[in-house]
C-alpha cells in the first residue's frame, strides 16, 4: 500500500508543475500513467489473491489465533474508511485520476477486511473453512472490475478520447447562448490531469470589426470558464457564411 501511495504521490507531484518549453501541454499526463500503474498493481494482487483462493479450497486449513486477527482487521478497517472518506472529499476537489485509483484500491482493502472478519467469525464459530477463501473469491472479482475501470479511464486520457457528450453539449450551448454567436463547428476537446483542454471556431457577423470579433471569443471563453474551471480554451473565429 505504502509503495502504491508513493508512486501516486510522485506522479501527482509531476502532474501539477506548470507547463514549460517542452511540454507546452503541461504534465497531466503523469496521472494516467501512474493509474495504469496502480491497475496493474491492483490486479496483481487479485490474481494472487485468486491463486491462494484455489489452494485454500482444496487444501483447507485451520485458522489460527482467530481474535487477534479480529482486532487487527477491525482497526484496520477503520483506519481506512477515514482515508477512502477523505480521499473522496479530495476527488471530488481535484478530480484526480491517480487518487481516484489509490481509493479503489483501499476500497478493495476494506472489503478484503470485511471478508476475513467475516471468514473468521465463520471459521471460529461455525468451523465452516471454506468461508475464507470463498469470500476471498468474491473480493478479488472485485478488485479486478475496479481495476479495469481505472485501465479505460487512463487509456482514455492517454488516448486524447473526446469528454463525454454531456460536457460537449453544455460547452456549445455556452457557445451558443451568446447573442452574437451565430454557431460554432469543428469542437474539440480532452483531458489531461486536471485540465481540460477545448477548441472551437464560432461563426459570427462578417460585417463586425476584428476587435468586436476578439470580444466575443473573450466572453464566451470567460463563460466557459465558470463552468469547466481548469480549462485550457482555443477558439477561431469564422464569418458567418464563409466555408
Amino acid at each position: 500500500d505504502v509503495a502504491a501511495s508513493v508512486v501516486n504521490m510522485v506522479a501527482i507531484r509531476h502532474a501539477l508543475e506548470p507547463a514549460d518549453a517542452e511540454h507546452r501541454f503541461g504534465h497531466g499526463k503523469a496521472e494516467p500513467l501512474a493509474g495504469l500503474a496502480q491497475a496493474a498493481f491492483i490486479a496483481g494482487s487479485a490474481l494472487f489473491l485468486i491463486v491462494e483462493s484455489g489452494d485454500r479450497l482444496f487444501n483447507p486449513r485451520l485458522i489460527e489465533h482467530g481474535m487477534v486477527g479480529l482486532a487487527v482487521m477491525v482497526i484496520s478497517m477503520v483506519c481506512t474508511i477515514v482515508l477512502v472518506l477523505y480521499q473522496r472529499y479530495v476527488i471530488k476537489k481535484s478530480r484526480s485520476l491517480a487518487i481516484r485509483a489509490d481509493s479503489l484500491h483501499y476500497v478493495g482493502d476494506i472489503l478484503v477486511n470485511l471478508a476475513i472478519i467475516a471468514a473468521l467469525a465463520l471459521s471460529m464459530f461455525l468451523d465452516w473453512y471454506i468461508a475464507d477463501p470463498l469470500f476471498a473469491l468474491g473480493v478479488a472479482a472485485y478488485v479486478l472490475y475496479n481495476a479495469w475501470e481505472i485501465i479505460k479511464v487512463s487509456l482514455d486520457q492517454l488516448m486524447d478520447r473526446e469528454l463525454p457528450d454531456r460536457d460537449r453539449d453544455r460547452i456549445a450551448n455556452i457557445a451558443r447562448a451568446h447573442p452574437d454567436v451565430r454557431d460554432l463547428h469543428e469542437l474539440r476537446t480532452r483531458s489531461s490531469g486536471y485540465t481540460t483542454f477545448i477548441q472551437m471556431h464560432i461563426e459570427m457577423d462578417p460585417e463586425i470589426t476584428l476587435v468586436r470579433a476578439h470580444e466575443i471569443s473573450d466572453e464566451v471563453e470567460a463563460e466557459l470558464h465558470k463552468s469547466f474551471p481548469n480549462s485550457e480554451i482555443i477558439i477561431h473565429e469564422d464569418p458567418l457564411g464563409v466555408e
